[in-house]
């Protein structure tokens, strides 16, 4: 679970915004290569959390991406805090785009039937109590069940 911020609401079937991207990326000073901006406009207007090959089929034509570059790409933006990643049952890496913010940690809820996985950007995490001495370092909410689609 991150501790960014949430990210603002992205609507089912967004369009890819690259020039949203190369916003965030300017806001933090980084280097807007093609390549993230690409990765990062691809998670931006996705609406739910997208595996390493999702990202990789939902890039525009003509900007192929390698393998490689696209994973360090994927955690270099969950490094800057503009992405988080959730890993789902099958032990596949889930990235989502944070939008920059930061605030307090959010949940996941993932679909048993098809394992998709979306961020409840609306949710709160409640504290829990560590025994002393204990230090968190991150907390992970996932709530399970079935997701619209798979639902009826």
């Amino acid at each position: 679970m991150h501790l960014q911020g949430p990210s603002p609401p992205r609507p089912r079937g967004a369009r890819l915004d690259p020039a949203a991207a190369q916003a965030l990326l300017a806001r933090r000073g980084a280097r807007a290569t093609r390549a993230r901006v690409d990765v990062l406009a691809v998670l931006l207007a996705a609406p739910e959390a997208l595996s390493h090959h999702d990202v990789e089929r939902r890039l525009p034509r003509g900007h192929d991406i390698d393998r490689v570059t696209l994973y360090r790409v994927l955690e270099w933006l969950t490094a800057q805090g503009l992405a988080h990643k959730v890993a789902a049952d099958d032990r596949v890496w889930r990235f989502s785009a944070t939008g920059g913010g930061a605030s307090g940690a959010h949940a996941h809820f993932q679909c048993s039937d098809c394992g998709r996985i979306v961020c409840l950007e609306q949710s709160t995490v409640p504290a829990i109590a560590l025994p002393a001495g204990f230090r968190r370092s991150e907390v992970e909410v996932t709530v399970k069940g079935t997701c619209d689609a798979c639902h009826g």
